[in-house]
């Protein structure tokens, strides 16, 4: 399947970027109340990856991306996105609580923004070799600003040198799951990307939950029926980003799921019980966000060697 065109993909990915908001929150309630963080990253996986099985067992044509798949002959480490996806959720759920939300999500986007220009640059996405213009370091760097804007007036914890590094680790983690799903998305097929993607985080997330003894605890599970819509939410977030870094790659595709992130987490506080209400640099940081997407897409003036760089190679390896 041909790629959408970046507009209506990038699109997608801002409303993934809700979808985003709305399972951390979900997520981070149900660890809460069950009695492990871990918990809630557990029930995500699981969930999502059953989500995938249905899918697999249901749908002839998400086995036939996997059969192409095989045939595709990609690298082995081409294989490994989901690692970058389980090492976010591990990563979020110590660090957050000692950071604060403000500071963990300004280093992880930095992390993201950065980590994606290179990423980029070294033509590991399937949208193929992008160049290191000034609107793509503008736009990243704008990301940067726009989520600083966002996160004033939020409590901040325990500024660890350590741990903020371990957040822009983080952000790195993302932009690699995202380039790495992509290939695979684009040698087999959007479903393919998918299923490998949990098939590859879903047991570290178990092995990591064993190793801190999350199962030894004794959960109190919730009645609540949207506790446990974290993996719907998951497998919506990476299809959509699958759909991004294939029209759009890693870097602007980061930025829309931020900027749907922002938005999305302005609405859930304006709508649920007890929430912080309008936020305006919440609102001022996804309008800025929106705009370093724009930014970063800015075409060179010699668009016919844009173009050039970014064909992918049709076997999925390397540029040279």
């Amino acid at each position: 399947m041909r790629p959408l065109p970046a507009p209506a993909a990038l699109a997608l990915v801002v409303l993934g970027g809700v979808a985003a908001a709305a399972q951390s929150l979900v997520n981070a309630g149900l660890g809460e109340r069950a009695g492990a963080p871990m918990l809630g990253a557990v029930v995500n996986n699981l969930g999502g990856s059953l989500l995938v099985l249905v899918g697999l067992l249901a749908v002839p044509s998400m086995r036939s991306g996997l059969a192409a798949l095989r045939r595709a002959g990609l690298p082995w480490w081409a294989y490994l996105g989901g690692l970058g996806g389980a090492a976010i959720v591990v990563i979020a759920t110590y660090v957050v609580p000692v950071l604060g939300v403000a500071v963990f999500t300004i280093a992880q986007v930095a992390g993201g923004s950065l980590s994606g220009l290179a990423v980029d640059r070294a033509g590991l996405s399937p949208a193929g070799r992008l160049p290191l213009t000034v609107p793509r370091v503008a736009g990243g760097l704008l990301g940067i600003v726009a989520v600083s804007l966002a996160q004033l007036g939020r409590p901040v914890g325990d500024l660890a040198l350590g741990l903020v590094l371990l957040a822009v680790a983080g952000g790195l983690a993302v932009a690699l799951q995202s380039a790495l799903n992509g290939r695979v998305s684009a040698a087999g097929s959007t479903a393919a990307g998918l299923a490998v993607n949990f098939a590859v985080g879903t047991p570290v997330i178990l092995a990591v939950a064993a190793l801190v003894g999350a199962f030894a605890v004794r959960p109190t599970w919730p009645g609540q029926w949207w506790f446990y819509t974290g993996g719907l939410l998951g497998v919506g977030i990476v299809l959509t980003l699958l759909v991004g870094v294939r029209a759009a790659g890693v870097l602007r595709t980061g930025l829309a799921l931020v900027a749907g992130q922002l938005g999305g987490a302005l609405l859930l506080d304006v709508l649920l019980p007890g929430g912080a209400g309008a936020r305006w640099p919440v609102l001022a940081g996804a309008a800025l966000t929106g705009l370093a997407v724009l930014v970063a897409g800015v075409r060179r003036r010699a668009p016919s060697r844009v173009a050039t760089e970014r064909e992918p190679e049709p076997d999925g390896r390397l540029v040279a």
